[in-house]
């Protein structure tokens, strides 16, 4: 009897199952999931997104049931970073904008884009910038507000005023991470970043510490005693980027140059050019001069360019400006880098004119590596009023950076007292009706307390003791400048950074208490002074003070180097 179709029907569709079984058992999951769909289209069941375009089947989707769509609920958003070959990052007062530098764009997306660059839309990734920052900085001593910045609207505008000092927050902006990271890959792939490789420079502790001291709006002093490394250089010029920018999202717009960076040798210019370079594909343009180039072309040059960033050895700088070939009155930073070398240079009085030059009061950043004294009327100069100290390095020479030690050698115990009054009047001389506690008197005996108050409540000074002796039932004056009075053995448990000047009247049993006061006073000031009197009695200590009166480059007195010599003598014998 003849077989009927279903019948044929149903034995080829055993056969082929058979086959397919033994075929997908020796294969993998993926291999088996390509067959699967291969044998659908073949059988005619082609569905809807396979009419237009194919996605193969993945193992978690063989069958291709999702049509190859990703799962929305596991897709991570990604951080949009412009590339420096075909965009450009311009900073108006409104959003950043991405525009693209080939013609011919597609200016739909790149207006999505620039919707994505002012949102907020990796709040992990800017959480772990900022808890790494904040773990960097732990040490640090300088404290600072904590005002948030506020984004406001789509465009994220800042809701700051206008002539003050940079907004603080908790961590730098994105468009400083920005600038470092541009920076941190230019010089990686060009090969003349000395920094580590897996360490980001947004992560870098001197930058971190610059960071808060610029925040604060005042003058810095950098005591490292070396000039500016890369690392350094690229946290400057990148702060000075986000400045700009923040001015120019408030309305205000920068016509000169904003960051003036003074260097000692075309070589530093070179070096501080390489680093700004990467900025000029985010808006900002660094001009270097000095003298290298002819004069005449440089003055060509800067005819038809306005730059942000103006980097200059004195000599030129002092040139151009002379000739009005730049205008550089309204510099906002002012970077002198390598101290020393201007020093040996003789340009200190070049950097004086070119300071009175700028008629507006610019923040002040001094790179100290001259451990000279006499270098230190040029950074009073150029640092006045309030200051920020700055340095990784814990040795004596840079923390006592800029504070004039005086040691007098006197015959007689009496004599340091009345020697040390004679100081007091001309520290207070021209300041009598101020109430700032800028004088410290260390004394180490009753009697010498007793016979100071005795000197100096007739002269219409205020006393004020922090120590074991008591100022009941002293007269104080109301209006006289204030003098401050502590023992040597409670020296450690005071503040000694707001004193300016500081009189040693009894040297202590040992060199170490002389380290620790010159070490912490004067924190906030270039205006400091140590004054300290010997005698015999201290003649063993006199050796370990020349030592630290050389390494901190101070003059040395005569008497002080015949008392060491014969207190050395007197051991011999």
């Amino acid at each position: 009897m003849a077989k009927g179709d279903d019948a044929i029907r149903r034995k080829k569709n055993k056969v082929n199952r058979k086959k397919l079984q033994k075929e997908t058992s020796n294969v993998s999951a993926r291999v088996a999931s390509i067959i699967a769909a291969k044998k659908s289209r073949l059988s005619g069941k082609r569905r809807t997104c396979q009419g237009m375009c194919f996605s193969l089947p993945t193992p978690e989707d063989p069958f291709n049931d999702r049509y190859g769509k990703m799962d929305n609920r596991r897709k991570e958003t990604k951080k949009l970073v412009p590339s420096q070959a075909d965009s450009r990052v311009s900073i108006n007062r409104d959003s950043v904008q991405l525009t693209k530098g080939a013609p011919g764009c597609n200016h739909a997306k790149a207006e999505r884009q620039e919707q994505k660059m002012v949102k907020v839309t990796n709040l992990e990734n800017e959480q772990t910038i900022s808890q790494t920052i904040k773990n960097v900085g732990q040490k640090t001593s300088v404290k600072q507000g904590k005002a948030k910045i506020h984004l406001i609207g789509k465009n994220g505008a800042i809701g700051a005023q206008q002539g003050q000092a940079l907004e603080n927050s908790d961590c730098p902006s994105k468009f400083l991470i920005l600038c470092l990271n541009s920076i941190q890959n230019v010089l990686w792939h060009d090969g003349i970043f000395s920094g580590e490789e897996d360490k980001p420079l947004f992560a870098d502790a001197w930058g971190v510490e610059f960071w808060k001291c610029y925040s604060v709006g005042k003058d810095i002093l950098e005591t490292s005693g070396a000039c500016s490394t890369m690392e350094q250089i690229a946290w400057m010029v990148s702060t000075a980027a986000d400045s700009i920018a923040r001015k120019e999202k408030e309305g205000l717009s920068v016509t000169g140059p904003f960051l003036l960076y003074l260097v000692p040798s075309q070589e530093t210019a070179t070096k501080v050019q390489s680093v700004c370079k990467p900025l000029k594909a985010l808006g900002i343009h660094a001009v270097s001069l000095h003298s290298g180039a002819s004069l005449d072309h440089q003055i060509q040059g800067l005819k038809y360019c306005e730059p942000e960033f103006l980097v200059s050895t004195p000599e030129r700088l002092l040139e151009l400006v002379s000739l009005k070939a730049i205008d550089t009155s309204g510099v906002s930073l002012l970077v002198v880098d390598g101290l020393e070398s201007l020093f040996k240079g003789g340009n200190l009085d070049i950097i004086k004119s070119i300071r009175q030059a700028i008629s507006a009061n610019p923040q002040t950043l001094v790179f100290n590596d001259c451990l000279n004294y006499m270098s230190v009327p040029v950074v009073q100069n150029l640092l006045q009023g309030s200051i920020c100290r700055l340095s990784l390095n814990d040795s004596i020479s840079s923390q006592s950076a800029c504070i004039i030690q005086s040691v007098q050698v006197c015959a007689l115990e009496d004599e340091k007292l009345l020697q040390g009054i004679q100081i007091l009047d001309q520290v207070c001389g021209n300041e009598l009706g101020s109430q700032l506690f800028k004088v410290l008197f260390v004394v180490g005996k009753e009697s010498d307390f007793h016979k100071l108050v005795a000197a100096t409540m007739s002269k219409g000074y205020f006393m004020k003791a922090n120590s074991i002796w008591s100022t009941s039932g002293v007269k104080n004056s109301k209006t006289g400048p204030a003098v401050f009075v502590i023992d040597m053995e409670h020296i450690n448990t005071y503040d000694l950074g707001k004193f300016e000047v500081v009189i040693i009247c009894d040297f202590g049993p040992s060199i170490d208490y002389y380290i620790d006061i010159l070490t912490r006073m004067a924190r906030c000031t270039v205006n400091g002074k140590l004054h300290s009197f010997f005698t015999i009695e201290d003649a063993h200590m006199a050796g370990p003070l020349i030592e630290i009166l050389e390494q901190c480059g101070q003059a040395v007195p005569e008497p002080l180097r015949k008392l060491c010599h014969s207190s050395q003598s007197m051991l011999e014998h």
